[in-house]
């Protein structure tokens, strides 16, 4: 028997509602799929389980009014709250496929930003993203700082002054490199992301190394937006994204 199949039988000898059973469809499509879903999509499950469509018009209404159920970040989709989410997994954990992926939102930096680019800078943005929508702020600011350093030598890299930054073994330490950075600008970055680099590293090194420091939402909330710039920046500056 198929998760899907399975799953509907369980929800239906629940006896649930047409929209609570609109609601454990969202889920289960977001669970699997780690995607926000539309209307057209819910009913397409309806018909593959031998249910009767739902109204568009009325399933949109009830969508809205529904605590379980919030729209997604695209135009006229829909996912879970957070709250749903947990409950209907602990009911329903069959449906969970345990795996590496990383299933999150694009709080810090959005993935089309670093779609199709390579797969170690999507895994690690990934990673940002989760940590941050999972309350992990230590460890976002330190993936964050990671990600940075990475592009910063790749940016190197791309403009044949890797030398200016190595030494015996390896690079240098992210501190001279951004420094080095700012003093010499050996390759060209906007005013606005020369002046918030070291931020960043601090940050990171904050949660990385002060004993009785923890990162709290609003240090990431205050550097995002000038964060995000600054990776899309880099992306382009070390030839990754062209």
């Amino acid at each position: 028997m198929n998760k899907l199949k399975k799953f509907t039988d369980e929800i239906l000898n629940q006896k649930f509602t047409k929209l609570e059973i609109a609601n454990s469809f969202i889920w289960f499509h977001y669970i699997l799929y780690a995607e926000e879903i539309t209307i057209t999509k819910i009913n397409e499950y309806f018909i593959e389980n031998n249910l009767s469509k739902y109204n568009p018009t009325y399933l949109k209404n009830d969508l809205r009014k529904s605590k379980n159920i919030t729209v997604g970040l695209k135009q006229n989709t829909y996912k879970p709250q957070r709250k749903f989410l947990d409950e209907m997994l602990i009911k329903y954990p069959f449906v969970q496929t345990k795996n590496e992926e990383i299933h999150t939102d694009d709080y810090i930096i959005p993935n089309s930003l670093v779609e199709n680019t390579r797969g170690y800078i999507e895994n690690l943005t990934k990673q940002i993203n989760a940590s941050y929508n999972n309350n992990i702020f230590d460890g976002c600011a330190i993936l964050m700082r990671r990600l940075l350093e990475i592009l910063l030598i790749h940016s190197y890299e791309a403009n044949n002054k890797i030398n200016e930054i190595s030494e015996s073994e390896g690079y240098k330490n992210l501190s001279y490199i951004i420094n080095y950075t700012i003093s010499t600008k050996p390759f060209k970055l906007s005013k606005e992301v020369l002046e918030i680099l070291d931020d960043f590293r601090q940050i990171g090194n904050f949660s990385a190394h002060k004993i009785q420091y923890n990162s709290k939402r609003k240090d990431i909330d205050n550097v995002k937006l000038k964060y995000r710039l600054t990776i899309e920046e880099l992306l382009y500056t070390s030839n990754i994204k062209k």
